[in-house]
């Protein structure tokens, strides 16, 4: 299922990031026929790739030879597609390095998961801004990158409002591991990938603060409540939630040992300073950046997000446990009671 070739004219594409899933995909494209070029700011990570062919967060897979990878930011030039596959905070400075070598015929996609905090811009926002004029494609969903790099069977979904666009990059998914589905509701799913994180934190600082399954049950139906409520007040379609960007997203991110976010959680809760429980992690805890973010727009549009605000105070230092009581004894109005 994973070697067939990708059957369009279209067959060359630039990666921008080497991080795992950045990485995956790169490899995802190549055995099927695709010239790749992965680009990262390191010359350390590019050497090592280049020479070994492996990558040491998927230890299960081996780098296809017909991957290259370089630190020259112009690799996008004359690719067919180009991926930002870098950490949400450097999409901007990415996209100001990319943007002198990038035309409007390129179909631009984004697999960063984030808001960035100065503008509270979702990530094609960002490169809407930054590259006018280019076709941008947001590619979101529960895609642990760990299983993608063996073949595992995943989904993911292709977002734009070109749904011409949205349909050409879901096509470059047909014959492997992962089947694609399309929706135009953009907003609605990189909100859902971006504040996901920030429950899956809540879930894992609750497994690591000693809770059990009943109170993580809680934390994911009630927090994508909480991003459902924030999406729907600004303009998104309530059904996006409900699916794979959405629910799919949010249960693998908050219950998977493949999650950063969830590990991180873990070592919050079991009191382990933020900063540290990153070092520990070893990798991008994109939680953490959404947090703040998430907070300012829940602000902004007038909405109640409880188990974000608790994320917000363990992270600043208060007991999970006391944060836990000070949850389950708020005063609620009768709306704050509902199922929803």
């Amino acid at each position: 299922m994973g070697n067939q070739r990708i059957d369009t004219q279209k067959n060359s594409i630039a990666i921008l990031g080497a991080g795992t899933w950045g990485t995956a995909l790169a490899r995802l494209f190549a055995v099927r026929g695709m010239d790749v070029t992965v680009w990262s700011i390191s010359a350390e990570e590019v050497e090592t790739y280049t020479c070994t062919r492996r990558h040491p967060k998927l230890p299960g897979m081996q780098i296809p030879s017909n991957i290259s990878f370089t630190t020259e930011i112009n690799c996008v030039s004359g690719k067919d597609y180009v991926i930002f596959a870098v950490p949400s905070v450097f999409i901007r400075s990415a996209a100001q390095k990319a943007a002198p070598y990038v035309t409007p015929s390129q179909t631009v996609m984004t697999v960063a998961k984030g808001i960035e905090k100065e503008t509270l811009l979702t990530m094609t926002e960002i490169l809407h801004e930054v590259l006018p004029g280019n076709r941008i494609v947001a590619l979101s969903g529960p895609t642990h990158a760990e299983e993608v790099a063996l073949d595992m069977p995943t989904t993911i979904v292709s977002a734009c409002e070109d749904m011409a666009a949205a349909e050409e990059v879901r096509r470059l998914f047909d014959g492997s591991c992962i089947r694609a589905y399309v929706n135009a509701d953009v907003k609605g799913v990189e909100l859902s990938g971006a504040l996901k994180n920030v429950i899956a934190l809540a879930s894992g600082i609750a497994v690591g603060a000693g809770f059990g399954d009943n109170t993580r049950a809680a934390i994911i139906t009630r927090g994508l409540a909480e991003i459902k409520r924030l999406g729907v007040s600004m303009g998104c379609r309530e059904e996006t939630f409900s699916g794979l960007a959405g629910i799919g997203d949010l249960v693998v991110t908050a219950t998977s040992m493949h999650s950063r976010n969830n590990k991180c959680g873990m070592l919050i809760g079991q009191g382990v300073p933020a900063a540290e429980a990153v070092k520990q992690v070893g990798m991008v805890v994109e939680g953490l950046n959404a947090l703040d973010p998430a907070l300012s727009l829940a602000e902004k549009h007038g909405v109640e997000m409880p188990v974000a605000r608790a994320v917000k105070a363990v992270v600043d230092g208060r007991s999970a446990k006391e944060v836990a009581a000070a949850l389950l004894s708020k005063p609620s109005s009768t709306g704050d009671f509902a199922d929803r």
